[in-house]
């Protein structure tokens, strides 16, 4: 007989694994969009339907002979394929604190239900071979909804395994093939959505790499070989390094911009960006360049206004922020080092940026405009930005500000009529700009404002862009075989309005 205990230890864990798969799964590591996670997403498939038959069994049967002996078999099975998701999740990417605690606790109270049930499935196991229906109450419900829900989730976990074979990216290395000869780069940032794409294209195409990273866990997961340093400090002042790319910062839009939050997003870039000058100021051999990363935020506020100067747009935070980051990578000059502010827009890629956060609401066509939907969206694909990198080193004429956006900047309601349209969904579900401003300055900067940013200065060194609209764009991340329902191509669009060119 099943114990009251036993009930909320299964209630616990079918919580506390909720909780994982939601916040975790799909909110913030966004594994169903991974490429990486493919074999994760497989076992995690495999793990969901064996538990929802445990579930359903559990709460409306007792298996007895030689049925007891199959669930036993069952949960075994389960625990085989845990203990194989915990090496693969270690060895794929390096997970947040919060996953690993609630991995710990589910660990445990998953231990205490086989305490408790083991037992029981022995004793059950020496009764003559049947299936005897029972019912607990809401226990019963509670299981039999529990495992349908399991199941629904193991089956999105089976379609998204089968994708993640269609969204692995090409060969990294053509994204530098701009680069001459052989390069000594020094990456901040290097785990990050883009800088690990960096990192992967320099190794891949046999340059030298340095990695500054923090974390040694994160960096286990990039392209090798590499250097790895947790310091500039460990870089000996004889190195020499050919060019620096520094993309390091606290994430900015990752939480609510509290006064807390905004000194570490200031305080993150301009430490990091400091310290930079400090390494070139005393190596030997100074760097050829400086690549350090901005944002379209330093033109300020703006929505339709035709921007033709470059003084900046209303002041908002993004603007001071970006201001003075680009004020700290300038002091590299004074020591003889080309300097390049690369002011990036939104990237677009599957395993982050803000496209990776739209993808779930807009495969279940509960996508839409955010707002009016009329704010612009400068973006560009994440392979087009490493390209436009290694075209900055590789071009000696190129200093100053450079915006790193595609040619054809869209409408918010375009962007996301596009985007439904890559899953055959339809994306007429708006947010409210009242309910995104419960989000703060955060949603009137990053969501709801809008900036025309034109890649002349780019375009006129000669860079070409693989995708230069949101259309060519999409497909390449969502490649045709990976909706299962995909649509013709739409002719693509263009915007004739006048933006800020640099």
């Amino acid at each position: 007989m099943i114990s009251e205990l036993l009930w909320i230890l299964l209630l616990n864990q079918i919580v506390m694994g909720a909780f994982d798969t939601i916040y975790h799964h799909e909110l913030t590591e966004r594994l169903p969009w991974r490429a990486s996670q493919g074999h994760e997403l497989a076992l995690h498939a495999i793990r969901s339907l064996l538990y929802a038959t445990a579930l359903v069994v559990i709460g409306l049967f007792e298996p007895h002979g030689i049925w007891a002996l199959a669930l036993l078999a069952v949960l075994a099975v389960e625990v085989a394929i845990t203990l194989m998701d915990f090496v693969e999740e270690d060895l794929t990417r390096a997970l947040p604190a919060s996953e690993r605690i609630n991995h710990t606790l589910l660990a445990l109270n998953y231990g205490a239900i086989l305490a408790l049930l083991v037992p029981v499935l022995l004793e059950w196991s020496h009764e003559p071979t049947a299936i005897k229906p029972v019912w607990h109450g809401l226990w019963s419900l509670f299981m039999a909804a529990s495992a349908m829900g399991v199941l629904i989730s193991g089956l999105r976990d089976f379609f998204a395994a089968r994708r993640a074979q269609y969204l692995v990216t090409g060969r990294a290395a053509e994204l530098v093939a701009a680069l001459p000869e052989r390069q000594h780069v020094l990456v901040t940032g290097a785990t990050g959505f883009i800088g690990s794409r960096l990192v992967a294209a320099l190794t891949e195409a046999g340059h030298e790499v340095t990695v500054l990273a923090r974390d040694p866990a994160k960096a286990a997961t990039l392209t090798a070989p590499f250097r790895l340093v947790t310091s500039l400090d460990q870089v000996a002042s004889g190195t020499p390094i050919d060019a620096i790319v520094n993309l390091a910062g606290e994430p900015i839009a990752d939480g609510l911009w509290t006064t807390a939050k905004r000194r570490r997003i200031l305080r993150s870039r301009l430490k990091m960006t400091r310290d930079v000058v400090r390494l070139i100021a005393r190596l030997e051999t100074k760097p050829a360049l400086l690549v350090s990363g901005s944002a379209v935020g330093w033109y300020g506020l703006w929505q339709d206004e035709a921007l033709t100067k470059f003084d900046g747009g209303k002041a908002c935070f993004t603007r001071r922020l970006c201001e003075s980051w680009e004020r700290m990578a300038m002091r590299a000059q004074s020591h003889g080092v080309r300097v390049v502010r690369l002011r990036i827009g939104l990237v677009l890629g599957t395993e982050g940026g803000l496209l990776s956060r739209m993808l779930t609401p807009f495969e279940f066509g509960f996508g839409g405009p955010m707002g009016n939907g009329r704010q612009w969206m400068s973006w560009i694909e994440r392979d087009d930005l490493v390209r436009l990198i290694a075209h900055v080193i590789a071009t000696p004429k190129l200093c100053g500000a450079v915006n790193a956006t595609a040619p054809v900047p869209v409408r918010n309601a375009d962007f996301a009529r596009e985007l439904g349209r890559a899953f055959h969904r339809p994306a007429i579900i708006p947010i409210p700009a009242f309910a995104l401003r419960l989000l703060g300055d955060l949603a009137d900067e990053l969501l709801l404002g809008g900036l025309q940013v034109l890649p002349d200065k780019a375009l006129a060194s000669g860079f070409t862009f693989r995708h230069d609209t949101l259309r060519s764009a999409l497909a390449a991340i969502l490649p045709r075989q990976a909706m299962r329902s995909a649509p013709r191509p739409l002719d693509s669009f263009r915007v004739a309005t006048p933006g800020t060119k640099v």
